[in-house]
C-alpha cells in the first residue's frame, strides 16, 4: 500500500513538473521529464499528450502528431489530443482533421474555434455544402480575418445562395473599405445576384477615381444588366483604352453591340482588336456572330474557318480534355495511357472514343494508319454507346477530312440529337452542307450557333465572377 501511494505521488509529481515545464515554454525540458516518465508509464495518455504538447512547441509537427495519435489510442475523447492533432492538421490542410474536428464538436459543441477550422478545412476540400453551417456558426471569429469570410461567401456563391453571401461580404467591406479586390468581390457577387445598382454602388469609390481595365469592365456589366446601355458602352472604351490587348474586352462589346442591333459598330470594334490580336480565334468567332447578324454568310463562314484554323483543340471534349497530357499537347502520352487502359477495357466506348479523339486532334491524313484508327474506333464508340454524342462529332470531323461531306453531316445531325447545345458539331454540319445541295438550312444554323455562342459567353462571364471570388478567398 505504501509502495503504490509513493509511486502515485511521483507520479503526480512528474506530471505537474512537465506541466510547469510547458507553461514557462521549456519544451526542451519538458521533452526530457516526459521521456523518461513515458519508460515507466507507456500507456499514459496525458504524458503523451503531453509529449506532442512539448513536441509542437518545438516546432516538431510530424512528432507531435504521433505523439497526440498515440494518446488518442489510449483516450480517444481526449479533448486535449484531439484538438493538438486537429490543429497539426488543419495547418497542413489535411482533409484527416475533419473527423478529429468532428469528434471534438460532439464533446464540445459550442466550440467555435473547432467550427472555424472545419469549415476551413472542408471548404478547402470543396465541401462547401457541410462547411457553411460551421462558418455561419464561427462567423463572429472571422469578423476581423476577411479571408475566412471570403472563403464563406465563396461557399455561398457555390450554392447560389447570393443573397448571403453579399452579407457576409459587406462584413469584410466594413472592416476594410478601402480594399479594391474586396469591393470587386463583392460587386461581381451583386451581380450575380442579379443587384445591378447594387453593384454600381459598390464600384462607385473606384469609379471616382482612377479605375482599372478589370473594374470598368466589371461596371459595364453592372450598367448592361441595369439598363444603361450608354454607360456600359463607355466604359468598356474606357477599358478598351486602357488594356488595348485584352481580348475578353472586345468580346464584351460585340455581345452588347448584338444585343442592341449595333452590329456594324461592334464589327468595327472587334476589327480593332483583330488588328492587335490577330490570332485570336474567339475575335474571328465573335466577329463571325456578327456578320450573321447581317446575313452575310460568307464571310461569317469565312471567319469561323479562320477560328478553327486558329484554334483546334477547341472541339476537344470534356473527357478528353480532363487528360493532363493532352492539356500540355503531349498527345502521345495522351494517348499511350489511353492504349493501356483499352488493353484492360477493350469494349469501352469511352476510352474508344478518347484514342479517336485524341488521334483526330493530331489532323492525321485520310488513308493513314492514324486515321484508320480514330474511324474505326470512334465508329465502334457510337456502336457501343449510339448516344455519346462527343464519339459523333469526332465521325464528323474525320468524314469532312476524307470528303464525305454527307455521312459528315449525318454524325453532326446525330450529335445534335444527344447534345443541342454542341457547338462544334453544329460548325460540322453548317461546314458539310456547305459542300451538298442543302444550302438552304446553313443561314438558320448560323443563327442557332450565335444563340448557342451567346449562351456560352453568358456562362463564362459568370464563371469569371465565381473565380475572382475564389481567388480572393484563400483562408488561413
Amino acid at each position: 500500500m505504501l509502495l503504490s501511494m509513493l509511486h502515485a505521488q511521483n507520479a503526480d509529481y512528474r506530471v505537474a513538473s512537465i506541466a510547469a515545464a510547458l507553461r514557462d515554454e521549456n519544451y526542451e525540458r519538458a521533452l526530457q521529464l516526459v521521456h523518461a516518465a513515458l519508460a515507466d508509464s507507456p500507456g499514459n495518455p496525458e504524458l503523451w499528450t503531453m509529449q506532442g504538447v512539448a513536441y509542437r512547441g518545438s516546432n516538431k509537427p510530424k512528432d507531435a502528431l504521433a505523439s497526440f495519435k498515440r494518446a488518442l489510442k489510449l483516450s480517444p475523447d481526449n479533448i486535449v489530443a484531439l484538438r493538438g492533432a486537429a490543429q497539426i492538421e488543419v495547418d497542413d490542410g489535411d482533409p484527416a482533421g475533419i473527423p478529429l474536428l468532428e469528434r471534438i464538436l460532439k464533446l464540445d459543441p459550442r466550440d467555435l474555434t473547432s467550427h472555424a477550422m472545419l469549415a476551413v478545412l472542408e471548404y478547402q476540400q470543396g465541401y462547401c455544402k457541410t462547411a457553411v453551417p460551421h462558418f455561419a456558426k464561427a462567423v463572429s471569429l472571422f469578423e476581423r480575418r476577411p479571408a475566412g469570410l471570403r472563403a464563406y461567401a465563396a461557399c455561398l456563391v457555390r450554392q447560389k445562395r447570393f443573397d448571403e453571401a453579399i452579407e457576409v461580404l459587406t462584413l469584410t467591406m466594413q472592416s476594410d473599405p478601402e480594399n479594391t479586390q474586396g469591393r470587386r468581390v463583392l460587386a461581381a457577387v451583386q451581380l450575380m445576384g442579379k443587384h445591378p445598382q447594387d453593384s454600381i454602388n459598390t464600384l462607385s469609390l473606384l469609379l471616382s477615381a482612377t479605375p482599372d481595365a478589370q473594374t470598368l469592365e466589371l461596371a459595364s456589366q453592372a450598367y448592361e444588366q441595369a439598363h444603361e446601355t450608354e454607360k456600359a458602352v463607355d466604359a468598356l472604351r474606357r477599358a478598351i483604352l486602357l488594356d488595348p490587348n485584352d481580348v475578353n474586352l472586345y468580346l464584351e462589346f460585340a455581345a452588347i453591340a448584338e444585343k442592341h442591333q449595333s452590329v456594324q459598330v461592334g464589327i468595327n470594334v472587334v476589327n480593332d482588336g483583330i488588328a492587335l490580336q490577330p490570332n485570336a480565334a474567339a475575335l474571328y468567332f465573335a466577329r463571325g456572330m456578327l456578320l450573321v447578324q447581317l446575313s452575310e454568310y460568307e464571310k461569317a463562314q469565312s471567319d469561323f474557318d479562320r477560328a478553327y484554323k486558329l484554334d483546334p483543340k477547341s472541339s476537344l471534349s470534356a473527357a478528353a480534355q480532363g487528360l493532363t497530357a493532352v492539356q500540355q499537347n503531349d498527345f502521345h502520352k495522351a494517348l499511350t495511357g489511353i492504349e493501356e487502359k483499352l488493353r484492360e477495357r477493350p469494349g469501352d466506348p469511352i476510352l474508344l472514343y478518347m484514342r479517336a479523339d485524341v488521334l483526330t486532334e493530331q489532323d492525321p491524313k485520310p488513308g493513314s494508319v492514324e486515321f484508320n484508327t480514330a474511324l474505326i474506333s470512334a465508329k465502334r464508340a457510337v456502336s457501343l454507346k449510339p448516344g455519346l454524342g462527343p464519339a459523333h462529332t469526332v465521325l464528323a470531323k474525320l468524314y469532312m477530312s476524307a470528303e464525305r461531306y454527307s455521312e459528315a453531316a449525318a454524325e453532326s445531325r446525330k450529335a445534335l440529337q444527344a447534345d443541342p447545345a454542341d457547338q462544334t458539331a453544329l460548325y460540322h454540319l453548317v461546314r458539310a452542307l456547305r459542300k451538298t445541295d442543302q444550302k438552304g438550312e446553313i443561314p438558320a444554323l448560323l443563327k442557332q450557333l450565335a444563340v448557342l455562342r451567346q449562351q456560352a459567353n453568358s456562362k463564362k462571364r459568370e464563371e469569371n465572377r465565381f473565380k475572382l471570388v475564389e481567388g480572393d478567398s484563400e483562408p488561413q
